[in-house]
């Protein structure tokens, strides 16, 4: 079987779906792989080192995915500017898409892929099992992005993190808030502590807890209970009742860190607010917000998707991407996500899709022209 590796068109994206060395690793298993020209060049990757690993350099994605049966991506498809075609125009029937298509924040998309009749994986929806868990690219990728957002902050912060005793006085140690402890808070509390700040972290899940302890973080607590989160560990969105309670007590955490970062996400919701505008007037200025929550409506109520901003002399931090400025590691580790997806798919270099096992199941979205996830076939009702 063909697989097709494209360059990332998505404005932003620098990561690329599959590496040098797991192309080799591909080949090895009996598959032929065919890369776009350039495609790595924003990850590090040249054009010689896939020739290198064995890979066919493909100039144009109408050559490239003329013949391809899978297709790796990051980026969900989009319209080509250059041509003005749409991605999914290049694609032919029956093959098979894998990529972060995020079904219940794009339902219509996947409409338009079953319409076309290509099969779809989406690797958000990979569920949070011990089995897929070396498939697990949400995790992956939210780990880099808590790590790189607390270096953003630092960047952007005038002040040092960790508690400095000279000759000239004593330096505090600065004081992180950290809103949500799934993996890429906790990645962010691990990252501050290391750079020595005092850092307090708030969820709603009150298995959060013992694990935000454990890593030397202070955690924020509201009474909660189990029903907080849902079954896959997610947070579920909450009443307006709840939110105000959680926001009126981080009130005095916010207003008096020097940085804040937010990181809760509902599956195919809005982003709840968690950050008014009320709390960035009573910040300290020059303090630092980063809301990792900005593409799907922001947790920050004045953040700006795609911009650093300074409002009430608080810089605003609002990258939608943050993954991909780590790409070479973010590359790395989604490579190896979708290679033991691949390993499990498949059999002899042939795919062998079986729709009841679990992982399948669970991150199909489209096969065989129709929509097969629960989900999105809820929200397109």
């Amino acid at each position: 079987m063909i697989i097709a590796v494209p360059k990332e068109i998505l404005p932003g994206e620098n990561r690329i779906a599959m590496v040098p060395d797991l192309v080799q690793k591909l080949i090895k298993e009996g598959f032929i792989v065919k890369v776009e020209k350039n495609a790595g060049i924003k990850a590090g990757f040249t054009d010689e080192m896939y020739i290198n690993a064995g890979a066919e350099v493909i100039k144009g994605l109408s050559d490239l995915y003329a013949e391809a049966d899978i297709i790796l991506k990051v980026q969900r498809p989009v319209e080509d500017k250059e041509s003005g075609k749409h991605e999914l125009d290049y694609l032919k029937k029956d093959s098979l898409l894998i990529t972060f298509l995020y079904p219940l924040y794009y339902p219509e998309l996947a409409e338009k892929c079953a319409s076309k009749n290509i099969n779809v994986i989406s690797m958000d929806q990979i569920p949070r099992t011990t089995l897929a868990q070396k498939m697990d690219a949400l995790s992956s990728q939210a780990n880099l992005a808590g790590y790189k957002s607390v270096i953003m902050c630092a960047n952007e912060l005038g002040k040092v993190f960790p508690l400095m005793m000279t000759a000239a006085g004593t330096i505090s140690p600065a004081k992180v808030v950290i809103m949500g402890a799934g993996v890429a808070g906790l990645q962010a509390l691990g990252t501050a502590k290391r750079l020595g700040a005092v850092v307090e972290v708030s969820d709603i899940r009150p298995s959060a807890k013992e694990e935000v302890q454990s890593l030397g973080g202070r955690f924020i607590e509201l009474k909660t209970d189990e029903n907080m989160q849902d079954s896959g560990g997610y947070a579920k969105e909450q009443s307006a009742e709840f939110l105000q309670k959680q926001k009126d007590l981080i009130f005095k955490h916010i207003t008096e860190a020097d940085i804040v970062i937010t990181t809760a996400l509902i599956p195919g919701k809005k982003a709840p607010i968690l950050v008014t505008e009320e709390m960035i007037k009573n910040m300290r200025k020059g303090s630092v917000v980063l809301d990792m929550a900005v593409e799907y409506g922001g947790n920050c109520e004045i953040s700006e998707c795609g911009k650093t901003v300074t409002k009430h002399g608080v810089r605003i931090i609002g990258e939608p991407n943050i993954p991909s400025f780590v790409a070479v590691n973010a590359s790395e580790l989604y490579s190896k996500n979708i290679f033991n997806l691949l390993m499990h798919i498949s059999k002899n270099a042939n795919l062998n899709l079986n729709i009841e096992d679990e992982i399948v199941k669970g991150s199909l979205i489209i096969f065989n022209g129709e929509i097969v996830h629960e989900r999105t076939k809820q929200l397109l009702k």
